[in-house]
């Protein structure tokens, strides 16, 4: 049996704040940097802990700007600083990616926890405000990735670099054949985003050259993208957290 603790991830649009016990995220809460008054974030931090002590913390964050508010809270609210996921942390898995040091935080931990849920080799597709892919190899490890952009900067670009495109978010078309301008939009973002992906996943694979891969996906607009895909593709909305939880655990042992 483990003690919990918190798990923190600080993403580009909106942090992500779970409970970690016994290899499991046992509920989650989230909260956009555009809202994260200190109140609010104190009551996410309440919340995932749910009358919980935890006994630590763990944080990955691609926003330096917010990791000492965050650090801040935990320290405040319970007592202890959040121990930060970096390319120096044991992961679990081996990284052969040059500069390692450029990878991003919440990508490790997609990697680290993605190895133990699913075994190797792996791909992670993460839906968030970027779409990444992390190449995990049965025998090189984190050997590398993919980044695109993410359907908020498509949603967001359409509306701010054009005079008449309105801003829509990712709901269901109508019909392939767009009958309104935000049908239209929502056509080419669905289809051309299934097609990305298809394409790069098989190209991905082509590249490893290994049996048996299994793909899984996570981030918030993972099934909107992905309902549809002809291939198998795992989606598991906790895999950051839980990656950040395990790599947590992995780091506590060493120093024990």
């Amino acid at each position: 049996m483990t003690k919990p603790i918190l798990t923190i991830d600080i993403g580009n649009t909106s942090v992500a704040v779970g409970l970690y016990e016994n290899g499991e995220i046992l509920r989650q809460t989230w909260l956009r940097h555009r809202d994260a008054t200190a109140e609010l974030l104190d009551a996410r931090l309440m919340e995932s802990a749910d009358g919980i002590t935890p006994c630590g913390a763990a944080m990955a964050s691609v926003v330096p700007d917010a990791n000492d508010t965050w650090r801040g809270a935990v320290e405040r609210l319970f007592g202890f600083q959040p121990m930060r996921v970096t390319c120096e942390s044991s992961l679990g898995i081996p990284v052969t990616y040059p500069r390692s040091e450029t990878i991003g935080a919440d990508r490790l931990a997609n990697a680290a926890g993605a190895a133990v849920r699913y075994g190797l080799p792996v791909i992670v597709a993460d839906f968030g405000t970027a779409l990444t892919f992390d190449i995990v190899s049965a025998v090189n490890g984190y050997i590398g990735g993919v980044i695109a952009p993410g359907l908020p900067l498509m949603f967001d670009y359409l509306a701010e670099k054009t005079a008449l495109l309105p801003h829509i978010k990712p709901e269901p078309a109508q019909t392939i054949i767009g009958k309104s301008t935000e049908d239209a939009i929502r056509s080419g973002a669905r289809w051309g985003y299934l097609g990305m992906v298809r394409e790069i996943l098989r190209r991905v694979e082509e590249e490893m050259g290994e049996a048996n891969v299994t793909v899984c996906a996570t981030g918030g607009f993972a099934p909107w993208v992905l309902d549809g895909m002809d291939r198998e593709i795992i989606f598991d909305h906790s895999l950051t957290l839980f990656g950040i939880g395990h790599i947590y655990e992995l780091n506590q042992a060493k120093q024990t």
